[in-house]
């Protein structure tokens, strides 16, 4: 049997940075995954995009703390990994949307974001050619950015096996293994491995994994389409962000990345739930349609591929950070509802430290706010 200090379960957008912060405190770290590589799972189909503009408290913290890690990740660590902050942008075509978010606003600078409502023409200025008719104005947060999913993967397991966590690949989890009510290692598809601490980051396969020590985890997962273009020059800086529901669709936004290519997805309304991740010819006539009405320069733009995967959503749109209720040794970082590639970073960073009894105030606050057997009587304004 192999003893480790942390076992971790999944091998993606947040299992990486833990195993990699918790590698840097000192602690004996091992990664399972059952796929052949780092980030095969639904950080392949995230899009890109960092930002701490959210509603929640919690994730605002996270997701400033990732932005912190993704600006500096290159001249700390030499790694490439198509990091731009171009910003983000929530356009208003409806007064209902720019109350919304002009309200929000208040409270996002309160906690420390960076961030303005603006008028439409300082909207019309960042985002050229944006349809003007009905364009009430928009928020923008500077300091959100992109970056590549894919070579954030490598980059943050290249670092973490510096650091000394072990990566498993082709060795699925079967099973959790228990003494008695605590979890105190895994059974993998070759050998028993044993840890006081086992840290379930199985993205939409989170409640898989609860089950088999009979723990009910919300989470749900559903499906959502993307797409990249061709590279082209450079015409777009921030992440446009449209909240207006469409038909079949509750909102939708795009970006252009580090190599010019525009990124974009959209989210259905109703939700498509279950885990098929099979591209549909559906998405593409339905998302040009509504980038193209958005900003009209974008109707002769070549698509190169799209692509489909999961959100692992909560009932309140906000991640399951926090000890396992009432299965000792079992720490959920599960239902990150599509954001976990812009919040892992910063997930990692605080579980590293709560893992290494470090834990500051500010990441006992995120785990009260995010604690897994929370109430979920609020819900995320911007998820």
């Amino acid at each position: 049997m192999n003893t480790w200090d942390v076992i971790i379960i999944g091998a993606g957008s947040v299992g990486t940075p833990i195993a990699l912060y918790a590698a840097r405190a000192g602690l004996k770290v091992a990664v399972f995954e059952g796929k052949a590589s780092v980030g095969r799972g639904e950080n392949r189909a995230a899009i890109g995009g960092i930002r701490a503009t959210h509603s929640d408290p919690a994730k605002i913290a996270l997701g400033q703390a990732s932005l912190e890690i993704f600006s500096g990740w290159e001249a700390e660590t030499g790694h490439h990994i198509g990091w731009r902050q171009g910003g983000y942008t929530f356009v208003a075509y409806t007064p209902a949307i720019a109350d919304m978010l002009e309200r929000l606003v208040q409270v996002q600078r309160g906690l420390g974001l960076d961030i303005g409502w603006h008028d439409d023409a300082f909207i019309r200025d960042l985002v050229p050619g944006i349809a003007p008719e009905g364009l009430r104005g928009g928020t923008f947060s500077p300091g959100d950015g992109s970056a590549s999913p894919l070579l954030y993967a490598h980059s943050f397991r290249v670092e973490a096996e510096r650091a000394g966590a072990r990566f498993f690949f082709g060795e699925p989890v079967i099973d959790l293994v228990r003494s008695g009510d605590r979890v105190t290692g895994v059974m993998t598809s070759q050998a028993r491995h044993s840890a006081p601490v086992v840290v379930n980051a199985a993205g939409a396969h989170a409640a898989q994994l609860g089950a088999m020590v009979g723990l009910d985890i919300p989470v749900l997962p559903d499906s959502h389409e993307g797409g990249i273009s061709e590279p082209v020059a450079r015409f777009i800086e921030p992440m446009v962000v449209d909240i207006r529901p469409g038909p079949g669709s509750k909102n939708f936004y795009f970006y252009q990345n580090a190599e010019g290519q525009v990124v974009f997805c959209i989210t259905p309304d109703p939700p498509i739930l279950g885990t098929d991740d099979r591209a549909t010819s559906v998405f593409l006539p339905q998302v040009a349609k509504r980038m193209v009405g958005l900003l009209p320069r974008l109707a002769a733009l070549k698509v190169r591929r799209t692509w489909r995967g999961l959100y692992p959503m909560t009932p309140d749109g906000a991640p399951l950070l926090g000890w396992a209720p009432g299965v000792p040794g079992l720490f959920l970082a599960a239902g990150m509802c599509g954001q976990g590639f812009m919040l892992g970073p910063g997930i990692g960073q605080c579980v590293g430290r709560v893992l290494s009894d470090a834990a500051t105030e500010g990441d006992q606050a995120i785990l009260v706010d995010l604690a897994p057997d929370r109430s979920f009587t609020g819900t995320e304004a911007l998820k």
